[in-house]
């Protein structure tokens, strides 16, 4: 492959619901444009962007795949992304380093859930987007219907630039509004025969052809004077109008094709060419400390990682955008989020699995290296001294718990889970010290059920998927006094020690006590030192030294502290984490002999423990701000779901085409919320959900909750 200048690069985003088309139509490009001789099928397993062995075995794409061609004296770089939402890493980290979304749509069923999830995505990366109906040869393939879902969506920046003669098995002639000629497909080559346009449909091309020039014209001023001038835009003017609407998301064209036929795709590949913005024409990129960087071949080097694969035999495969200068192969550059030194022995480009070496990689352009040592999704490689704003991905939504089958392979989990969490940042992995389990979060059921997948037959662990523990948070809210004596005898020195305690909830500004009422009795507390520890899972433990005529040697205090933090890492109802006490030992009793740091610290922790069971305690459980986007017509369904989950809806309202339910909702309410909420809207409907706060249980799950953790501490 020869090398490229930034303006003859064109980067796209190839994007769609599942079951458009994309993989397909990534098949007929690299046919049409000459870069294989012949097209794989997603049936014969052997499609080039498909080549995992669990994307052969399910028939869809999880992974996003870049492929390059060569066109019209273009190099046109396209990255295959999934479908399904669950594997949205593949659209996220894509839009990143592609100049363009091109949306496909399947003919037959129109505007999909898939197509509102990538057209938000789309949106929210801010690049431009192209349509292009697929599936036009299908018998249920239907041009009028999906058009018209299509404007009902996008409005009026959706502009058709062609459409199709005829649709279902005879599919095979397309009207190019740009051209005014009609393009003709008699044989699967890919090569059209382009033909004046037929008398039957003249009155309509013409119709749209006036449109089409309208919106053209309004891009650009000089087009507009032109348009007024003449009264009409060349071929050539149009183009560079639809390019200058594209670039502003003011346009979003309509094309036509069908990928299995090759019908359509030697035109695309024209427009493409034309109409999707060069990579120094797009937004700058961003640094982290605020600058602003050009898209520019000259100067030092610098490139964004925006993939990263781990392939048998080959290791890490990273892929990355260049973003200034030009890299060549066995060039030395630092990694600016690691502060390290690389050598980019080898430079690929990519027709998915196959890669093809080149010396050199200009800017805009996208490639592979393999074998970095610290390279990672989201680093900056270069020699200019910046570090690019890292993409942003989606909080999980789906979480399990996870072990191994077999003892001894614990490790084993632990590092093919940190190689899968390279591959898609999406998934987070977590040792909770506070629930004893491994934790694995994900976008969705699915998700977390192609990671399984992936440990049992790629890296082989048998492991098993729980449902992962709450973790809850335990309080007081009240006062309350306790004493402990621990005192053990077993020949020699024995064990002694005394504790006097009270407790009480701790709030934001309440004073230091000096007086407290117990039971009908009054305390007074002389506080001779106060220590404030801010708890690593949240809220603070306040513990003070009201020991006065030396009851307590100083020195045992840090170890009846210790008794009490044990005890707040394991709170006495259900073993959760216990937080917002204040603590007061302000008596107790010692031994010149049997007394010592053991004697003390469990003293400590009964006391406490006994106090905390006297405080009114209550069980805390984390609840999470739930944004469900929800499609004309399901509402009702989605908001009955929500309150027998003990949602707390906050507020309705519209975003993007969806309704919008804003409500809070436990998390212990939330397992598998994806597969139930895909069951109720036949998977039109998406979901986000941030942590919020941690609020009361209501008293009979309380009561239950004790209960439960009372007959575990008994088997055990």
């Amino acid at each position: 492959m020869k090398i490229y200048q930034t303006s003859q690069i064109r980067n796209l985003s190839l994007m769609g619901n599942s079951g458009s088309g994309k993989t397909s139509l990534c098949e007929s490009i690299l046919f049409v444009s000459g870069a294989i001789s012949r097209k794989g099928d997603i049936e014969s397993k052997n499609t080039c962007s498909d080549y995992k062995e669990i994307e052969q075995a399910n028939g869809n794409s999880m992974f996003s795949a870049l492929i390059q061609t060569e066109y019209n004296d273009h190099k046109i770089n396209i990255l295959d992304t999934p479908g399904l939402d669950d594997f949205c890493n593949g659209v996220i980290s894509s839009l990143r380093v592609a100049d363009t979304g091109l949306m496909l749509i399947n003919a037959q069923n129109g505007v999909e859930v898939g197509t509102e999830i990538h057209n938000r995505h789309c949106k929210n990366a801010e690049k431009p987007m192209i349509f292009l109906i697929n599936q036009l040869d299908h018998e249920k393939a239907n041009i009028d219907t999906t058009l018209e879902q299509l404007k009902e969506r996008f409005g009026s920046k959706l502009l058709t630039t062609q459409y199709p003669v005829s649709t279902g098995a005879g599919f095979n002639s397309i009207i190019d509004l740009i051209a005014m000629k009609m393009y003709k497909y008699t044989t699967d080559a890919g090569k059209a025969e382009v033909l004046d346009i037929p008398a039957d449909q003249k009155a309509k091309a013409e119709e749209l052809h006036g449109q089409l020039i309208e919106k053209a014209a309004e891009s650009e001023e000089q087009l507009m004077e032109l348009f007024f001038e003449k009264g009409t835009l060349t071929e050539d003017e149009m183009m560079k109008g639809l390019r200058a609407g594209v670039l502003t998301r003011n346009i979003f064209p309509v094309l036509c094709a069908s990928a299995k036929k090759n019908a359509g795709i030697d035109r695309l590949l024209d427009v493409l060419t034309k109409v999707v913005p060069a990579p120094n024409e797009m937004a700058p990129e961003k640094t982290k400390d605020g600058k602003e960087i050009k898209i520019d071949a000259k100067g030092q080097i610098s490139a964004f990682v925006f993939k990263t694969v781990i392939e048998q035999h080959v290791g890490e495969v990273n892929y990355f955008k260049v973003i200034t200068g030009e890299i060549t192969e066995s060039m030395d550059v630092t990694n600016e989020t690691t502060n390290t030194k690389e050598r980019l022995s080898q430079l690929f480009v990519s027709a998915g699995k196959n890669r093809t070496k080149v010396e050199k990689l200009s800017a805009g352009d996208l490639g592979a290296s393999v074998k970095l040592k610290n390279t990672k999704t989201n680093n900056t490689l270069g020699t200019a001294g910046i570090e690019f704003v890292a993409t942003q991905f989606p909080e999980p939504k789906y979480r399990t718990a996870v072990k191994t089958k077999n003892e001894g392979e614990e490790e084993k989990l632990g590092a093919a889970l940190s190689t899968i969490q390279q591959e898609d940042p999406t998934i987070k992995v977590e040792y909770s010290k506070e629930l004893k389990q491994i934790i694995i979060y994900g976008q969705g059921e699915y998700h977390l059920d192609i990671v399984k997948w992936h440990l049992e037959n790629i890296f082989k662990i048998q492991v098993e998927y729980l449902a992962p523990k709450i973790p809850y948070r335990e309080t007081i809210t009240k006062i309350a006094q306790a004493d402990y004596r621990h005192k053990k005898q077993s020949g020699g020195a024995g064990q002694f020690g005394e504790v006097h305690m009270i407790i009480e909830p701790w709030e934001e500004g309440k004073p230091n006590p000096s007086m407290v009422k117990v039971e009908g009795k009054e305390i007074k507390l002389s506080i001779r030192g106060t220590e404030e520890h801010d708890l690593p899972w949240g809220g603070k433990l306040i513990f003070y030294n009201c020991i006065v005529g030396g009851a307590i040697d100083a020195r045992f205090l840090p170890a009846i502290l210790k008794g009490v933090m044990e005890k707040m890492e394991e709170g006495p109802l259900t073993g959760s984490y216990a937080r917002d006490i204040r603590v007061a030992v302000y008596d107790g009793k010692m031994h010149p002999v049997d007394s010592n740091e053991i004697s003390f610290r469990l003293a400590g922790r009964n006391a406490f423990k006994d106090a905390f069971k006297k405080a009114g305690p209550k069980i805390l459980e984390p609840v999470y701000e739930v944004n469900v986007f929800v499609p004309g017509g399901r509402m009702g369904d989605v908001m009955g779901d929500l309150q027998t989950r003990r949602a707390i809806v906050l507020g309705m309202d519209s975003e993007d085409g969806f309704d919008k339910i804003t409500a809070r909702v436990p998390l212990a309410e939330m397992n598998k919320y994806s597969t139930a909420l895909n069951s109720l809207t036949n998977g039109r409907a998406i979901y986000t959900m941030k942590f919020a706060e941690y609020q009361q249980v209501p008293g009979e799950i309380q009561e239950k909750l004790i209960k439960e953790f009372a007959a575990q501490e008994k088997e055990e």
